[in-house]
Order: structure tokens, then C-alpha cells, then sequence
């Protein structure tokens, strides 16, 4: 068993059905840690050993939340789904792991969050990062960039990437390399202190080994779909009007298309070595992880 804090061993796990937190569950149950599982459908929660499947809690629900952390030392707290709220579902979580007598969070925030960013989903990782730091909680943050998988998906079914990007670049990271850094900071390893306590007060960029264009992006798809596959620039009007079909709200669609102004602004261009130095292996490239994961792009595919 791998020894965390031994006052408060238990580590609640949050966003535990999902991609990033439903990984480091697993993980952390194969290094024999007692975890919480959380998650607004217990039903979903995975089945694992040392593990305990909390009652529903979403991040907006105070007293669920605070019932579901009761007895847990540390808590992963994977950011919500993006919403007009998020920021008040955080700060409510926050208050609720300190109320349940939590010491640490490990938030997973994003790339170059900012009160300003381009990125507008960025900017309520960067009030959530504000608000833990007043809290009184131990914290680390883990600003993670967009996901392969992301960027895969932003190619429609006609081949075609459009936004105004630019000629940005982004370091697109999986999500099996934030679920191993997050599993490093979890149990202190790959820091200069042993112990839950090694990346206290850090934050860290999680990202691919590499920036890639839009058009690089699309190139790759090529290679892998057999199909050419292009980027086409758009302004900012027409990243606008080619989305209003999608009935989506406007905060939604501004979301969407910041990101890729961010690209456009080098917002997403950072190429940090936190996966290599924390977990001592290379972090995936977008080629690797295409190889690897068909069906990322299985709607370029007949």
C-alpha cells in the first residue's frame, strides 16, 4: 500500500465517473489507497477496491457535498461542466470540503487561466485557483491544456477544423497523462519532499510534448482517417455564425469560439515537462494518441 497522509488517509475523488477523475480512481486503487468516490449518479461510480461510492453530490449541493467529504483528508476536485454557474458550484464545494474538515485539494484548472483570458472557460478556473487560496485548504493546481481527444473532435464530419486560430498553437494533453500527474500529487510523489505534502502550494502545467498548428492538427487526422482533412480560418463573425445552428446559448458559443482564439493569442502554446518530471515517462504526442485511440476520430470514418 502506498502510504499517503497517515492522520487522514482517505482521498475523495470527485468527477470519479468521468474521464480524468473516474482514472486517478482506478489508479489509486491499484496502489491500494483508500479513496471516497463522488459524483452526482452513485450508480456510475466505478467499482473498485478500497473504494467507497458516496451518496449523490453535485459541487452547487452544500450539505451533499459536505456529507460526501466527511472523513476524507484530501479531496481531487475535477472542474465542473462548463456553465453560467460554475464558479459559485466551485467556491461552493470549496466551503463544503473545509466544513467536512478537508485539508488538501488538488484542482484540475486549465492552461492559462486568467481573469483576462482569451478563453473565456478559463477565466472561472482562474476564480476557483482565487478562491482555494483564501480558503485555508494545502492546495496544488494542475492547469491542464486541452484535451487530444478535443482536438480530434474539432474536425466535423466534413473534414474541416474552422475557427479564427490563426497560426496558433496548442499542447494538446490526454487524459491518461493528467491521470497519472494527478496520482503523483495525490500520493507526493515526484516532488523534492516525501509525502501528501510535496507539491503543496504548486501549480503546474499539464501538457503534450508539443504545440501543434490547427492545420498540423488536421494533417495528422489525414494520416490516420486516409482522408484529407483541413483547417479553414475563420473570423470571429463567421466562427459565430457557423456555430448558430447548433442551438446552443451564448455563453456556450463565446466559450467555443474563445478557444480558439486563445490558440490564436499563444494562450495554449506552453509546452511544459510536469508529466516526464512527475511521472518519469514521456507525455503522448497527438499522433501517438490517434494510433492509439480510434474511435476519437471515428466521425471522419465511414
Amino acid at each position: 500500500m502506498t502510504p499517503v497522509n497517515p492522520v487522514n488517509p482517505v482521498i475523495a475523488v470527485t468527477g470519479a465517473s468521468g474521464a480524468i477523475g473516474g482514472r486517478v480512481a482506478r489508479r489509486l486503487a491499484e496502489r491500494g489507497v483508500a479513496t471516497r468516490l463522488v459524483g452526482r449518479t452513485p450508480e456510475r461510480l466505478p467499482d473498485l477496491p478500497g473504494a467507497v461510492r458516496a451518496a449523490p453530490a453535485a459541487f452547487g449541493d452544500a450539505t451533499a457535498m459536505r456529507d460526501a467529504l466527511a472523513g476524507a483528508g484530501t479531496m481531487l476536485m475535477v472542474s465542473a461542466h462548463e456553465s453560467p454557474d460554475r464558479v459559485r458550484e466551485h467556491t461552493t464545494a470549496v466551503d463544503a470540503a473545509v466544513a467536512a474538515g478537508v485539508r488538501r485539494v488538488v484542482y484540475v484548472s486549465f492552461l492559462g487561466a486568467a481573469p483576462d483570458a482569451a478563453f473565456t472557460f478559463a477565466r472561472d478556473h482562474w476564480h476557483t485557483e482565487q478562491y482555494i487560496r483564501g480558503s485555508g485548504l494545502a492546495y496544488t493546481f494542475l492547469r491542464d491544456s486541452l484535451y487530444l481527444s478535443g482536438l480530434a473532435a474539432m474536425a466535423g464530419p466534413d473534414g474541416v477544423i474552422r475557427g479564427p486560430a490563426g497560426h496558433g498553437r496548442v499542447s494538446g494533453v490526454a487524459h491518461e497523462d493528467i491521470a497519472d500527474v494527478a496520482t503523483a500529487v495525490l500520493l507526493g510523489e515526484g516532488g523534492g519532499r516525501p509525502g501528501g505534502g510535496a507539491h503543496d502550494g504548486a501549480t503546474y502545467d499539464v501538457t503534450g510534448p508539443e504545440a501543434l498548428t490547427l492545420t498540423e492538427v488536421a494533417a495528422e487526422l489525414s494520416r490516420v482517417t486516409g482522408r484529407t482533412v483541413t483547417y479553414v480560418e475563420e473570423t470571429r463573425e463567421e466562427a459565430f455564425a457557423s456555430r448558430a445552428g447548433y442551438g446552443a446559448e451564448e455563453w456556450e458559443v463565446t466559450g467555443w469560439v474563445s478557444s480558439y482564439e486563445a490558440i490564436a493569442a499563444g494562450e495554449m502554446a506552453a509546452v511544459a515537462d510536469t508529466v516526464p518530471r512527475l511521472t518519469g515517462r514521456r507525455a503522448q504526442s497527438f499522433a501517438e494518441y490517434l494510433d492509439a485511440h480510434p474511435r476519437s476520430y471515428r466521425h471522419l470514418t465511414p
